[in-house]
C-alpha cells in the first residue's frame, strides 16, 4: 500500500506495522457532523422515501410472505458483487430442486446461506438481540459454512492480515487494520452502532465505512456490512419488515461504490461517500415501494379472483405460497401445503389453465413451475425518475433462461 495516496486529513492514520508491511489505522468515527444544504436535501428526501416504504410494508395482510422475493433478489445481487454468477432464476429453480452443476451448485449454496445470515439476524433482531460484532460472527458463520470460503474461518474474526486490490500486502491498494490492532476499531464501531447521534441513514452509512475499512473477517466482510444495514433499520423501527437493500444500487454503481469507500479513508471527505449511499438508499427505498405495491395489488386481484371462481383451498392456498416463492414442484407444493400428490398436481394444473403457472423444464418428470406474473411484478423493471450519478445499468436477472 502506498502510503503517500493518504492526505494529511486521512480518516485515520498509515504506518508500519511490526511485521513491516503498511496498514490503515482508522479514526473513531465521528459523532457530530456538520452536513452541507445539498446533503441535507438529500437526506431529507431518502428518509422520506424509507418513510414510504415503511408505510406500504405496514399496509401489507401477510408482510411474510413478500419478504423473500426482496430478500432474494438482494441475496443474489450481493453475492455477485462478491463475484458469484447465480441469478434469481437459477436459485428459486435450484431450490424448487433442479440440479445445476457443480459450479453452479457452490455459487447457489453461497447465495442461499446469505438467505439463512439474513433470516438468522432478523430474528434475532426481533427478539430484542442488539446489532452488535456478536451479531456479525453469527451471520458469518452462517454465510461462510459449506462453501468455498468455509476453510476462511466462519464466525470467527480474522488472525492474520488482509489487503484490498493488488496481489500482495506490499502492492495492495489499501490494507486494513492488522488483526492485532482492530479490536480498538471494532470497539467504537459497537458503541457507534448503538448510539443516536446522527440521522439513522448518516448513522448506516459511516458504520458501512467502518466496517469496510476494519474488514475484520477473512472473506465475507461486503455481505455482512450490506447485512447489517436492513437489520438496523427493522431495529430503529424504520421499518416492519427488511424490505430495503442496497446490493442493486452497488452492484450497479460498483467502481463508485469501492472508490467512495477508498476516497473517504484517504482524503478524509465523508460526503462524496454521504452522497452516494443516501442517492442509493433513496433509489432502492423508491424501488422496493413499487414492487411492493405490485406485488399487493397482483395478491389481491388473484386471491379474488380464484374465492370467486370458487376454486379449492389448495389452489388459493397455492397460489399464496407463490408469492413468496414464484417457483415450484409438485414435490414441494405436497409437503409445503401438507397434501397428496395428486392434489398438488391438480392445484399446479388449475394455475397452470390460468396462466397463472408455466412449465420451464420441457420434461415429463420432475418438472418445474414458474408464476410469471408475480416473477414480472418483483423482478421486472421499476418506472423511477433517473437521479442517479451514471445512466442506469441493466441488471441481468435469469429471467428468460
Amino acid at each position: 500500500m502506498r502510503p503517500e495516496a493518504f492526505t494529511s486529513q486521512a480518516r485515520g492514520v498509515v504506518r508500519k506495522t511490526p511485521t513491516d508491511f503498511y496498514a490503515f489505522f482508522p479514526e473513531p468515527l465521528p459523532r457530530r457532523l456538520d452536513l452541507p444544504s445539498e446533503v441535507v436535501v438529500l437526506l431529507d428526501e431518502a428518509t422520506g422515501a424509507v418513510h414510504r416504504l415503511g408505510g406500504v410494508g405496514r399496509l401489507i395482510p401477510n408482510p411474510h410472505l413478500l419478504i423473500g422475493p426482496h430478500l432474494r433478489l438482494e441475496a443474489v445481487l450481493s453475492s455477485r458483487i462478491e463475484g458469484t454468477k447465480t441469478d434469481v432464476g437459477q436459485l428459486l429453480r435450484f431450490e424448487a430442486g433442479e440440479a445445476p452443476t457443480s459450479d453452479d451448485a457452490d455459487d447457489a449454496r453461497e447465495v442461499q446461506n446469505y438467505i439463512h445470515a439474513m433470516e438468522q439476524g432478523l430474528l434475532r433482531v426481533q427478539d430484542g438481540f442488539p446489532v452488535s460484532i456478536r451479531l456479525f460472527r453469527e451471520m458469518h458463520e452462517i454465510l461462510l459454512s459449506g462453501v468455498r470460503g468455509q476453510h476462511r474461518r466462519p464466525g470467527d474474526l480474522r488472525e492474520s492480515p488482509v489487503w484490498i486490490g493488488g496481489t500482495t500486502l506490499d502492492n495492495a491498494v489499501f490494507v486494513p487494520p492488522p488483526q492485532h490492532e482492530m479490536g480498538i476499531a471494532l470497539d467504537d464501531l459497537e458503541r457507534f452502532l448503538h448510539e443516536h447521534d446522527h440521522p439513522l441513514l448518516v448513522q448506516l452509512a459511516l458504520a458501512h465505512y467502518q466496517f469496510e475499512v476494519i474488514h475484520p473477517f477473512l472473506d465475507g466482510n461486503g455481505r455482512i456490512g450490506r447485512l447489517f444495514i436492513p437489520l438496523m433499520l427493522v431495529l430503529r423501527g424504520a421499518l416492519s419488515q427488511p424490505l430495503l437493500y442496497l446490493s442493486a444500487y452497488f452492484d450497479q454503481y460498483r467502481s463508485q461504490y469501492y472508490d467512495n469507500l477508498l476516497i473517504t479513508s484517504q482524503t478524509g471527505d465523508l460526503m462524496p461517500w454521504l452522497t452516494f449511499f443516501l442517492r442509493g438508499v433513496r433509489r432502492q427505498a423508491r424501488d422496493a415501494e413499487e414492487r411492493t405495491v405490485r406485488l399487493v395489488e397482483l395478491q389481491h386481484d388473484m386471491r379474488n379472483a380464484l374465492l370467486e371462481e370458487g376454486r379449492p383451498n389448495s389452489v388459493v392456498r397455492l397460489a399464496e405460497y407463490l408469492f413468496s416463492v414464484p417457483v415450484v414442484s409438485a414435490s414441494r407444493v405436497s409437503r409445503i401445503l401438507d397434501v397428496t400428490r395428486p392434489t398438488a398436481h391438480s392445484a399446479i394444473e388449475t394455475l397452470v389453465e390460468r396462466g397463472d403457472l408455466h412449465e420451464v423444464t420441457g420434461r415429463e418428470r420432475n418438472r418445474i413451475y414458474e408464476a410469471p406474473r408475480i416473477f414480472e411484478a418483483v423482478y421486472g423493471p421499476v418506472n423511477i425518475p433517473d437521479e442517479d450519478p451514471e445512466p442506469q445499468a441493466q441488471l441481468s436477472l435469469g429471467l428468460d433462461s
